[in-house]
């Protein structure tokens, strides 16, 4: 019997039995399992601790070393080890048990096969300059990069950023003062407005900006003074089930997920209503986080109402949880539009009794007509799909009780920090490791490309997302690739269906009946199935840049190899802000760039709806940095008691030659 640790150094059974003799024979009994059953286990770790056995029990990492150590505190004969065992055994004769952590929680933690680095944090200015890009100065406004240019004044030679401003002139501002420049993200390229050296345009723009930002400042900072005088339910610490529940997670969780998970606890412990905002990138493990919060809620005896944005969604988050909670004692309950009418009267009799202590659904779950017993936590997924008259509802709820938002839309660090001292949010920004970066094709459409694409994923066991938009010629999809591929099972799927019969559909899909799936963009939000890994987006020309890469994100949610095809008719002439998409899409493949793609959508469409409607215009004139920037003075400045007078900067003028070499970048950007 063997296992390894980290060291590749193997242990056998003998370092576990001691060397008792010289020769060793021994009988051996196979593993026991407990599949969660920790009642179980406990009368067994009693049992064995009163006939005077060993126990050795092994955890896959420190963490879950010291998750089952708390759970199992109170027997304090056993012996722990942090490395992995394959199977456990018992050895009746030298009364020596051994149990692997797989044989407590009946499942298997996921493997990692692969490892690759991770993208490093991404700038949030001055990244991917590229000749004619917009950019802004903080002393003299909106101009566009031309180039790094080489100078020789006074016998030394230097490099220069260059940038052109209005009536042609040029700014040549020294590589030291690059921090003084700021990549323009604001609004539509094609409407952008160079500002003129020398004017006082500038300050006057950036003094507009300022006044808005104050008054933005001011209605934030007052939000939260109110929220935090608001009386709510404390929480009660993490129970042994609570622990039980996270150490059966089969994924390691990211140091974000951990800091995260623990600022939640946090806030629901405080005896204030709980308003936290969650941002995390396309499968960053938003929803793990939000199981847990769940759980703790119902723990202290309150029920929880879980909106999500689409039907399919709200499905999917509801056999997650039951799968997840396994055999905890907690009903949770489901209302959509696909649901029966008997089961939803059944379902709403619970959470009126306080039976169902979970409730999982569409914007059905806001209506007045659904009574619970008693709701402590409001989790919100993607807040911004929601109607205005859902988002009053929403509003309403959280004033009295603890509410979680999730959002896959990536923002800046730099709002981040300055939102995160008048707002309670969590950055999810580490990407989980082992998930490969999305092969991603972009060309005219073929009948080869896609039937090859298709066989090759069935080929290995996958299925396949086929999306096209439109309701009215999906079936004539659904025709052209059957003939193409007559011994392949297809079906479609879109959000007009018969409920019931979309369900079924689904359901099939998901237990891999239907391997290639025609729909909607019904399966754009959170739709999370590892065995898809291929999917086919038809008429990419048509969509917008973040709901690409949303749709792109439906795949590569395992350690397979995903591919990503986004093809355009051959006949068509692409617009420029459409090529420009797809561009930015096959330079942008790797889980963690969303990023990157939030702010070049950003580029393309402005960036007006990132703060509010009052503050697009400011926000489009001074740029999304520029703006940030001035918002986090001005909050600071309101929390120390007034408006400080702005901090200078001192640069000191050397004389020196400095350059970057030719030999060291050749690329002109």
């Amino acid at each position: 019997i063997r296992f390894k640790e980290s060291h590749h150094r193997t242990i056998t059974v003998l370092d576990i039995a001691g060397q008792q003799n010289d020769a060793h024979r021994f009988d051996l009994e196979g593993p026991r399992s407990y599949f969660g059953n920790f009642t179980l286990l406990k009368e067994d770790l009693a049992s064995l601790k009163a006939q005077g056995w060993e126990v050795h029990i092994f955890c896959d990492n420190p963490l879950q070393k010291q998750r089952l150590a708390q759970m199992l505190g109170a027997f304090d004969f056993i012996r722990w080890d942090d490395r992995p065992l394959s199977a456990g055994f018992a050895i009746p004769s030298l009364k020596v048990i051994a149990i692997a952590e797989e044989e407590i929680f009946g499942r298997r933690r996921q493997v990692i096969k692969t490892l690759q680095h991770t993208q490093s944090s991404p700038l949030d200015s001055f990244v991917d300059l590229n000749e004619g890009d917009y950019v802004v100065h903080v002393n003299y406004g909106v101009g566009q990069f031309i180039k790094i240019d080489r100078v020789t004044s006074f016998d030394r030679v230097r490099d220069f950023i260059k940038i052109a401003y209005a009536d042609g002139e040029m700014l040549y501002v020294p590589i030291e003062q690059a921090n003084l420049v700021q990549r323009y993200v604001g609004s539509d390229s094609s409407v952008v407005k160079k500002d003129k050296l020398g004017g006082q345009g500038w300050e006057h723009k950036k003094e507009r900006a300022r006044k808005n930002a104050e008054d933005l400042a001011r209605h934030l900072i007052d939000l939260y003074a109110k929220r935090q005088q608001s009386v709510g339910f404390a929480f009660a610490k993490d129970t042994d089930w609570q622990v039980q529940f996270e150490a059966s997670f089969p994924f390691d969780e990211t140091a974000d997920q951990l800091q995260c998970i623990d600022e939640i606890k946090e806030d629901m412990e405080k005896p204030t209503v709980m308003d936290r905002l969650v941002c995390g990138d396309v499968g960053y493990g938003k929803t793990e986080i939000a199981f847990r919060a769940a759980f703790k809620a119902v723990m202290s005896g309150k029920q929880v109402a879980f909106l999500a944005p689409t039907t399919i969604l709200a499905e999917q988050h509801y056999r997650t949880f039951a799968h997840r909670i396994g055999s905890f004692p907690i009903k949770s309950g489901l209302l959509s539009r696909i649901v029966p009418a008997k089961e939803q009267k059944k379902t709403l009799l619970g959470v009126a009794e306080g039976t169902v202590d979970v409730l999982f659904g569409t914007h059905r779950i806001l209506q007045k007509d659904i009574v619970y017993r008693d709701l402590g936590l409001l989790i919100v997924d993607e807040e911004q799909r929601f109607g205005v008259k859902d988002k009053e509802r929403i509003k309403s709820l959280r004033t009295s009780i603890d509410s979680l938002s999730l959002s896959a839309t990536p923002i800046p660090r730099t709002l981040y920090m300055s939102l995160l001292k008048i707002r309670d949010m969590s950055l999810l920004a580490t990407p989980p490791i082992a998930r490969r970066s999305i092969r991603t094709v972009i060309g005219e459409y073929e009948d080869s490309v896609v039937a090859r694409a298709i066989r090759e994923e069935i080929g290995r066991g996958g299925q396949v997302f086929y999306l096209h938009n439109r309701i009215e010629t999906l079936d004539e999809v659904v025709a052209r690739l059957t003939a193409l591929l007559p011994d392949v099972v297809i079906a479609s799927a879109h959000g007009q269906m018969n409920p019931a019969t979309l369900e079924d559909t689904m359901r099939t899909f998901i237990t891999e009946g239907i391997q290639v799936l025609v729909s909607t963009t019904i399966i754009e939000n959170g739709i999370d199935i590892p065995n898809v890994n291929t999917i086919i987006i038809d008429r990419a020309d048509r969509y917008g840049l973040s709901q690409l890469y949303q749709l792109r994100g439906r795949v590569g949610r395992s350690d397979r190899q995903a591919h990503a095809y986004l093809l355009y008719p051959a006949d068509s002439a692409l617009s420029e802000v459409a090529i420009k998409r797809l561009k930015i899409l096959s330079e942008h493949t790797s889980l963690g760039s969303g990023f990157k793609v939030a702010l070049k959508d950003m580029e393309i469409r402005g960036a007006g709806n990132l703060l509010g409607r009052e503050q697009s215009g400011h926000l489009a004139t001074v740029g999304l940095d520029m703006y940030i920037r001035i918002l986090d003075e001005a909050i600071r400045s309101l929390q120390e008691g007034g408006l400080k007078e702005e901090d200078r900067e001192v640069f000191l003028e050397l004389e020196y030659t400095g350059f970057i070499p030719e030999s060291y970048i050749k690329a002109p950007s």
